[in-house]
């Protein structure tokens, strides 16, 4: 799952990235409202987390740009002020849900999550099956069979996307783009080693290398 942050208070900012990240998330920020509206215009986020006090474009304006250009991005709208007026604003404009600082991380991870599975109650089920796996895309659990195996949150992630797609392909650079994130530049062979370690869990034969291609997760 892929975010994208629209805070200009640049602490904050880097810390709801490196919590988020450390969930599984892919997590790209950006200090500026104009910046904001061209990342999410672009698509390929499944949320967006955005402040409405930003420079160039509030993030009031934002948000309406998106939904008028069609846009259904889910959206966590983030301020400082507080009142009904406010909230009722913010949701007026498009938002789908919206959080008052200062606010605990934990909520706003369970928020997250909760618009990430309302948006898609209606595409894709909770629990992917994938033979003798079942990946729980909500909970964040993977039983083989009657046991539960224990993944890390990135782990999890490359898991779900190959879950997603399963039997099909999957490319490492899609992995990258969408359990990693925009700016990462370090050495894409780490998709290998998440592989590696997936298939010691799972069992070797859970994921076959297509030569060339990428990865296939397989129903065993």
């Amino acid at each position: 799952m892929r975010l994208l942050i629209v805070e200009d208070e640049k602490r904050l900012a880097v810390s709801l990235a490196r919590g988020l990240t450390a969930e599984g998330f892919a997590v790209d920020v950006v200090h500026d409202g104009l910046e904001g509206l061209h990342r999410a215009s672009e698509g390929g986020y499944d949320l967006v987390i955005l402040d409405i006090m930003l420079p160039g474009m509030n993030g009031y304006r934002v948000c309406s740009n998106l939904r008028a250009a069609g846009h259904e991005v889910p959206i966590l709208m983030l301020t400082a002020k507080d009142g009904e007026y406010d909230e009722a604003e913010g949701l007026d404009t498009g938002a789908d849900d919206y959080l008052t600082k200062p606010f605990s991380y934990v909520v706003l991870v369970a928020r997250v999550r909760a618009l990430l599975r309302r948006r898609g109650a209606g595409t894709a089920a909770p629990v992917l099956t994938v033979g003798s796996l079942r990946i729980d895309t909500a909970a964040r659990r993977v039983i083989r069979g009657e046991d539960e195996v224990a993944l890390t949150a990135k782990e999890f992630a490359v898991l779900e996307q190959l879950a997603l797609r399963a039997g099909q392909v999957v490319s490492k650079p899609e992995i990258l783009e969408h359990v990693w994130d925009f700016a990462y530049d370090g050495d894409p062979n780490i998709v290998e080693v998440y592989i590696s370690t997936l298939r010691r869990k799972l069992g070797a034969a859970a994921i076959r290398t297509v030569r060339g291609a990428g990865y296939r997760l397989e129903a065993k």
